[in-house]
């Protein structure tokens, strides 16, 4: 598992600051804020998990509130990624008015949206404990929140896939279709690269896999087959091939299909872990008021 300024480092930290932008900008002014209190005027501040829940996205708070004002401060009172129990104080934060309160959703946004991730996520690797397959999350994620949404799979105990189109080559059905075969298409790549990325193949059916076999796929993704053609599908891969069981996977079913086979698959994707996560509850409530109304 990567530390937050490991993971966002370089292209990462660019998305991510441009995404923090994008959001503060979407909500405009907080002419409410603006209205009610003086530009100097100072607020403090909490933010409170409201369920059992990991806890992730912390650094966010002061990244959205640099955005906005120098003035500030801000302490993290757990570990980011650690769990706590309901009604646990996880931060607190001491800033401007107007600039907290114009800050407060879109923080609380962040933090619900990634927690309730690795929570999702920890659900499903402690399915798989045991059995030494690994989890991965997919490209099925939120646009401009990919860097985000897969720091959060980690911090949840899965692995990453692939982040871009360019870490790993993937020949999907579209691909092979347009190149006219499984092997077709292996040998135009690594005719097109050199030194060729790894070449992962999906695979719907015995005879695409034996092609990718054939083909010496560095990964072979067995995409939505029954348990009955998994289990002869793995039985035909060379233990030196990696294996990725991808599709209709589910809480109820994921150990079971970590287990099939003469040999196991190494990897199960699945794409609710970001695309379908619920929201962890989290809020922001007031600590004390030092704030005063303009006028006051």
């Amino acid at each position: 598992m990567q530390t937050w300024v490991a993971f966002f480092s370089g292209k990462g930290l660019s998305f991510l600051e441009e995404n923090i932008s994008l959001a503060l900008a979407e909500d405009d002014r907080e002419l409410t804020a603006e209205g009610l209190f003086a530009p100097t005027a100072s607020m403090r501040a909490s933010i409170r998990a409201k369920e059992a829940t990991p806890v992730v996205g912390l650094p966010l708070v002061g990244l959205v509130l640099k955005k906005l004002t120098k003035d500030f401060c801000w302490q993290a009172l757990v570990r980011e990624g650690s769990v706590v129990s309901p009604m646990t104080v996880v931060c607190e934060i001491t800033a401007p008015a107007v600039a907290l309160l114009k800050a407060e959703r879109v923080i609380l946004n962040y933090i619900c949206h990634l927690s309730g991730i690795a929570k999702l996520t920890a659900e499903y690797v402690q399915a798989l404990a045991g059995t030494g397959v690994r989890l991965l999350d997919t490209r099925k994620t939120t646009p401009g929140l990919r860097w985000l949404e897969k720091y959060a799979v980690q911090m949840g105990g899965g692995c990453n896939h692939r982040m871009n189109l360019a870490q790993m080559l993937m020949l999907k059905d579209n691909h092979i279709d347009a190149a006219g075969s499984i092997t077709q298409a292996l040998t135009r790549l690594r005719q097109s690269y050199s030194p060729c990325p790894p070449i992962e193949v999906e695979c719907r059916t015995l005879a695409h896999v034996r092609e990718a076999v054939a083909g010496h796929a560095d990964r072979i993704m067995l995409d939505n087959m029954n348990k009955e053609q998994l289990a002869q599908a793995l039985a035909e891969i060379p233990k030196d091939r990696e294996v990725e069981i991808s599709g209709g996977v589910s809480l109820a079913n994921i150990r079971e299909l970590a287990t099939i086979g003469p040999r196991h698959t190494d990897f199960i994707s699945v794409g609710r872990l970001t695309h379908s996560a619920a929201a962890a509850d989290f809020s922001m409530t007031l600590a004390n008021q030092d704030a005063s109304a303009k006028g006051a």
